[in-house]
């Protein structure tokens, strides 16, 4: 199997960043926030339907997967950063900026000001939703299920948005757009190890568990 190039995971993992960021501007302007939950998981949606490359959609299958496809996660989540920093410079230069800033900066002080082991396991369970959404929507993808595929991607986003789980990459699009900070970096590192714990939890289980059954001969 051809190993993707640096440059080609890279770009698609910079668009997935920009459209997390457009998901989070919606959610930051948006006064109700079941609307916003909802119009977010239209970036997921997005990033299955065009192949691009999210850090938490990747992340899940690395226990399915050959060593060298942790170099393609860790690529994935720099591009994702990069994307996230691009929309949050991008919607600062308008008219919505200060609106975005100022919900960005109350969020971002309420993660950061939360206990460490808080933050990682606020972070394993959003990474359990966003294996589920991902996976269901490959899976609907295959066999051309379209109400599965929406609601299935939707509401998984949805639950983690609405229980105030942490993402790391929409969280570093609230940072980037709060004002970036140390104190924000190492924040996103102990959600990305929570999201990458919650991701693959569902898959070590069923690579440990659901072994084939032999048929009696």
């Amino acid at each position: 199997m051809k190993t993707e190039s640096f440059k080609s995971i890279l770009a698609k993992a910079v668009l997935s960043g920009l459209m997390i960021g457009v998901g989070g501007i919606v959610y930051m302007v948006v006064d109700n926030k079941y609307l916003g939950g909802l119009m977010f998981s239209f970036g997921l949606f997005t990033i299955i339907q065009c192949g691009f490359a999210l850090y938490t959609g990747k992340v899940g299958y690395i226990p399915e997967n050959k060593p060298i496809y942790i170099r393609e996660v860790l690529i994935t989540l720099l591009g994702n950063v990069i994307g996230t920093g691009l929309a949050a410079l991008l919607v600062s230069l308008t008219r919505i900026g200060a609106k975005v800033h100022e919900n960005a900066a109350a969020c971002m002080a309420a993660k950061t000001g939360d206990a460490v082991l808080s933050q990682f396991v606020m972070g394993i369970f959003c990474g359990l939703l966003m294996y589920l959404a991902v996976d269901n929507g490959k899976r609907c993808k295959k066999c051309g299920s379209d109400m599965s595929y929406v609601f299935g991607t939707a509401i998984p986003v949805m639950l983690f948005i609405y229980c105030g789980f942490n993402h790391s990459v929409a969280d570093c699009f609230y940072m980037f757009a709060a004002g970036a900070s140390v104190r924000g970096f190492v924040y996103i590192l102990m959600v990305a190890l929570g999201n990458a714990c919650g991701g693959m939890f569902i898959p070590i289980v069923k690579k440990l568990f659901d072994k084939p059954v032999e048929k009696a001969a």
